[in-house]
C-alpha cells in the first residue's frame, strides 16, 4: 500500500507530533508498505532520504502561548498536485489535518482515501491559525476526510465540538527499546542525590514556575533533593534563572535542549519525573516515555494526563497551579524508595500497552477499514473492516 503521512510542522524541529509520524513510518514501512511524509523542512534530515518530500518553507508563528513552525505560503498546489500525480497514494494521513497551510491543501487536492489524526486540545495550536479562513472552507475540507482518529479522550472531545462526527481513538506510542530501564544515567547527576526531572519546552503553559516554587519547600524538607531542567526555550529560561538566583535556591541545573537519543539517560537518572503543565495537554508522550523508563510521576492533574496517570497506582496526581500540592508530592515521593519503585514499575508495565508496533498495527488495521467503505471499496475490493483495540 502507498501511504502518505503529512505533517504541517516543520519536520527539522522534532516536536511530539512529527515524533509521532516519525515512528509510524518506521513501523508502516517494516510491515512492507510503501510510506512518505510530506512536511515542510528548514533544513536536511538525515536518516529519511527519497522517504520525506519536503513542500514549503517554514516559518515560527507564535500561537496559544507556544510556536508552531509552519509554511504559511499560498502558492503550494502546483508542488501538491505534482507530488500527488507522481506518487499516486493509496491513502493520505493527515496529522492535524485543518492545520494551514500545507494540510488544507493536501486535503482540498486530494482525490483519494483520506484520515486525519487530531493532537490538539484546548488552547493548543491548531484552529486558532484558521480564524482567518471561513468556517465554511473549514468544514468543506473537513468533509473530505474518509476517517477521523483523536489521540485521545481530550483531544476528541476538542475535535468534536467544533467539527461533530465520529473519532476513533488510536493514542500516541513510546519506543520501548529506546526508552529503557536498561540505559545508563547521565554522570554528572549519578552522585548520590535525589533527583526531580522536569522534560519539556519553556513556555509558560508548562508550568515550570510552579515546579520551582515547589522545589524551595522540597528542598527545605529533602535537603539533598536536586531539579533538572531539560528542554529549550531562551527567553523564559533566562526569567527562571534569575528566579532560582534570586531566591538562593541551590541545585538546579538547567540543562536546555537535549538530543532525543539523550532522553532516556535523563530519565534514568531520575528518581521522580515531574510535569506541572497548566492545562492543554491532550496526551502527553513525556508521561509515557518516564514509564518507558520505570520512574515515577507527579503530574497536574489535567485531562490529558489523568487519562494516562491513575493516581496512587504509577504516579500522583496534584491540581494544576499548586505548588505546595506539588512540593507535598513531591517530599512524599522523595523520601519513600518503596514507593517510588512500586509506581516505575507499574508504570513500566502500563508503558508496555504503548509500544509503536502496536500501534502502527491499529492505525493499519484503520486504513484497511475505510479502504473496505464506499467509495474506496471498489479500487480495494479484497479489504475487510478489521476492528480496532488498543
Amino acid at each position: 500500500m502507498k501511504i502518505a503521512l503529512v505533517s504541517p510542522y516543520d519536520f527539522a524541529y522534532p516536536g511530539s507530533v512529527c515524533i509521532h509520524i516519525s515512528y509510524l513510518e518506521r513501523h508502516l514501512t517494516r510491515m512492507g508498505h510503501d510510506v512518505k511524509v510530506i512536511a515542510p523542512a528548514s533544513k536536511a534530515i538525515s536518516g529519511f532520504g527519497d522517504r520525506l518530500i519536503s513542500i514549503g518553507r517554514p516559518r515560527p508563528v507564535p500561537t496559544s502561548g507556544s510556536i508552531a513552525r509552519l509554511t504559511l505560503s499560498l502558492w503550494l498546489s502546483s508542488r501538491i498536485k505534482e507530488v500527488l500525480k507522481r506518487e499516486n497514494f493509496d491513502i493520505i494521513h493527515l496529522h492535524e489535518p485543518l492545520m494551514p497551510m500545507l494540510c488544507t491543501s493536501v486535503l482540498r487536492l486530494s482525490q483519494t482515501a483520506n484520515v486525519g489524526t487530531f493532537h490538539a486540545t484546548n488552547g493548543r495550536p491548531g484552529w486558532n491559525l484558521g480564524r482567518p479562513i471561513s468556517k465554511w472552507f473549514l468544514k468543506r475540507w473537513f468533509r473530505k476526510l474518509d476517517g477521523k482518529i483523536a489521540v485521545s479522550r481530550p483531544a476528541m472531545e476538542f475535535a468534536h465540538g467544533r467539527f461533530p462526527g465520529y473519532y476513533n481513538i488510536i493514542p500516541s506510542g513510546v519506543d520501548l527499546d529506546h526508552f529503557s530501564p536498561d540505559v545508563a544515567p547521565i554522570d554528572e547527576f549519578d552522585d548520590g542525590k535525589l533527583n526531580i526531572l522536569f522534560v519539556g519546552r519553556l513556555e509558560k503553559r508548562k508550568g515550570l514556575n510552579y515546579l520551582l516554587e515547589a522545589f524551595g519547600r522540597v528542598k527545605q524538607e529533602v535537603p539533598d533533593s536536586r531539579l533538572i531542567v531539560v528542554g529549550p526555550g531562551t527567553r523564559l529560561r533566562r526569567k527562571y534563572e534569575k528566579q532560582v538566583a534570586k531566591s538562593g535556591l541551590e541545585d538546579v541545573a538547567f540543562i536546555g535542549f537535549a538530543p532525543y537519543q539523550d532522553l532516556p539517560r535523563y530519565y534514568k537518572t531520575a528518581d521522580v519525573f515531574c510535569t506541572p503543565a497548566t492545562g492543554s495537554e491532550s496526551f502527553g508522550i513525556i508521561l509515557l516515555e518516564a514509564m518507558a523508563v520505570a520512574k515515577p510521576i507527579v503530574a497536574s492533574d489535567i485531562e490529558g494526563y489523568a487519562n494516562l496517570i491513575s493516581d496512587g497506582v504509577d504516579g500522583m496526581l496534584v491540581p494544576p497551579k499548586d505548588s505546595q500540592s506539588l512540593a507535598r508530592a513531591l517530599v512524599t515521593l522523595l523520601t519513600n524508595q518503596s514507593l517510588r519503585q512500586e509506581m516505575g514499575a507499574q508504570g513500566r508495565a502500563k508503558a508496555l500497552n504503548y509500544g509503536w508496533e502496536s500501534i502502527a498495527r491499529s492505525v493499519l488495521d484503520y486504513y484497511m477499514r475505510v479502504l473496505s467503505e464506499p467509495p474506496w471499496n471498489k479500487q480495494f475490493p479484497q479489504k475487510k473492516a478489521t476492528p480496532i483495540s488498543v
